[in-house]
């Protein structure tokens, strides 16, 4: 008897591969934006001519960090892999699909278990090949690592700068900066002068934004959206008056980059007469005491609390505001919530965002605003508004231009029951059972 080995000879796929791209910028190391639509023209062409390929799309996030897990492209990726519309996922390279190395190691994990693979073009890798996994989990490492010193780098750079007295600011209406010194534009310095002569003749913040939206004042970014919000921070700004308080706010983790308010974590720098002025010092302290005596006028009594919200929740979805709707409300079991105003009128179909218990909507505020109750305080004093996204997520957008992102968690029914109605569930049931005794 005599034994030949065979070599194996791997058969040929003729079958046709679905393949998609993900491609973002991020627009923290200055790249230019355009760059992305260079990237989506270049799989468009690349994934369409290559033979056994058929074109699945290409989902591309712009000038979103790789470090957030919120992509909204990205997400829209893995949600069409878990609907098997896709068998192959190319990206540029690591840092361009995720920085965060558990977002990476999960996100791998799932679509091989979905037997999808990824392709990471600079590389040369396969999350499906041999030693797949092992090398990612050594890429990503080294990828968030130098997330990492570049985030740490950039905050000592910017702590050098407040030591020095010099603004790290964007743009701001009245002001821009040159030089590293913040520089009067003379006709928005006039628009911020009409809104405090407008709030010191009793004109009221959303009246004054109305008017500015009614004549097309532009806002800073150039269009016609001016809000009670954006109207409060102008007031309360002591930029305008030449002196300049700084690093009002600071980036807590370098994952999420999110900035969150300084309640005394981090140090903060006056730096007087650090600029021109377009208002006087006594001219905007008359409107603090003005802020402050509206304030103790419009307190909100607790038979009030029903409207706290109003106006101020947006839905992630759609856009629409957020309206309060109450369950059982001719009871004593009466539950609030708060639900988008599409998915009210129209169904799931036009909007699947969640609605939000007023019960849990109340308690994150709190733990947001650090205060053990929200009765006797106006919200929109502290909040421009509340962005509500379907993922059991609140962003709340500050008056001071920070954004604080919280995850709220549904309540089980068993969680909703006090003791009472436990037992009557109780006494139910035992009637039941004597009913067959």
């Amino acid at each position: 008897m005599q034994i030949k080995e065979i070599n194996a000879t791997k058969l040929p796929d003729i079958g046709i591969k679905r393949v998609a791209a993900y491609a973002r910028v991020s627009s923290e190391k200055g790249e230019a934006l355009h760059s992305l639509s260079a990237q989506i023209s270049y799989y468009n062409v690349y994934i369409s001519n290559h033979i056994g390929w058929e074109f699945a799309g290409v989902y591309a996030d712009e000038g979103i960090s790789g470090t957030k897990d919120s992509r909204p492209e990205f997400q829209r990726l893995l949600a069409d892999c878990r609907k098997k519309r896709i068998d192959l996922v190319i990206t540029k390279s690591i840092t361009r699909f995720a920085r965060n190395t558990v977002t990476l190691l999960d996100t791998i994990r799932e679509l091989k278990l979905l037997n999808i693979d990824v392709l990471f073009e600079k590389e040369n890798l396969h999350s499906l090949g041999a030693n797949g996994e092992l090398m990612l989990t050594l890429l990503a490492m080294h990828a968030e690592e130098e997330a990492r010193s570049a985030s740490e780098n950039q905050k000592w750079r910017i702590q050098k700068m407040f030591e020095e007295g010099r603004p790290n600011t964007g743009r701001m209406l009245g002001y821009c900066l040159k030089d590293g010194q913040l520089t009067i534009i003379p006709e928005e310095a006039e628009i911020v002068r009409m809104i405090f002569d407008d709030y010191l003749s009793g004109m009221g913040r959303l009246a004054i934004a109305k008017k500015l939206n009614a004549i097309h004042v532009p806002t800073v970014r150039g269009c016609d959206d001016w809000r009670e919000g954006s109207i409060y921070r102008i007031l309360h700004n002591e930029k305008y008056t030449g002196d300049m308080i700084l690093q009002k706010t600071y980036v807590e983790d370098f994952r999420t980059k999110k900035g969150v308010i300084n309640r005394g974590e981090k140090r903060k720098y006056f730096v007087e007469n650090s600029h021109e002025a377009i208002i006087s010092k006594e001219f905007f302290e008359r409107a603090q005491a003005e802020a402050e005596r509206r304030k103790v006028k419009i307190k909100l009594p607790e038979k009030r609390m029903k409207t706290i919200f109003t106006g101020m929740l947006i839905c992630a979805c759609c856009g629409k505001h957020f309206n309060r709707r109450v369950a059982n409300a001719s009871t004593k079991y009466a539950k609030p919530a708060w639900i988008c105003a599409t998915f009210m009128r129209k169904g799931k179909k036009y909007c699947n965002n969640r609605q939000i218990p007023e019960k849990i909507l109340i308690a994150k505020t709190k733990e947001v605003l650090g205060l053990p109750s929200l009765e006797d305080i106006d919200l929109k004093d502290y909040i421009s508004e509340i962005v509500c996204g379907k993922d059991y997520d609140l962003t709340y957008i500050m008056n001071s231009g920070a954004e604080v992102k919280t995850i709220w968690h549904p309540y089980s029914r068993k969680d909703s029951w006090n003791e009472e109605m436990r037992q009557q569930a109780r006494n139910r049931t035992l009637e039941r059972s004597t009913l067959y005794e």
